[in-house]
């Protein structure tokens, strides 16, 4: 069976919290299902500047940052 979470974006009601590197080749796909996620009032798009998708795995200044926003996020919404 094939799934793509790209069409049930407007299912989540949640907030959500998307991080994608700014450089990142997959970034259309975070954009796209960013801007279907349309039944949350609390989302946000945390782009890491000069990331690409692989390296905000491992780079440790991209796994900070993630890690921080992760923090806030979670802080705020739980």
């Amino acid at each position: 069976m094939a799934f793509d979470v790209d069409t049930h974006m407007d299912l989540i009601t949640q907030p959500l919290l998307m991080i994608a590197g700014d450089k990142a080749d997959t970034k259309y796909m975070t954009d796209s299902a960013y801007e279907k996620a349309t039944n949350t009032k609390n989302k946000e798009l945390y782009l890491i500047p000069g990331a690409t998708h692989i390296k905000t795995y491992w780079v440790p200044e991209y796994v900070e940052q993630t890690q921080n926003k992760l923090k806030e996020f979670y802080k705020n919404n739980l």
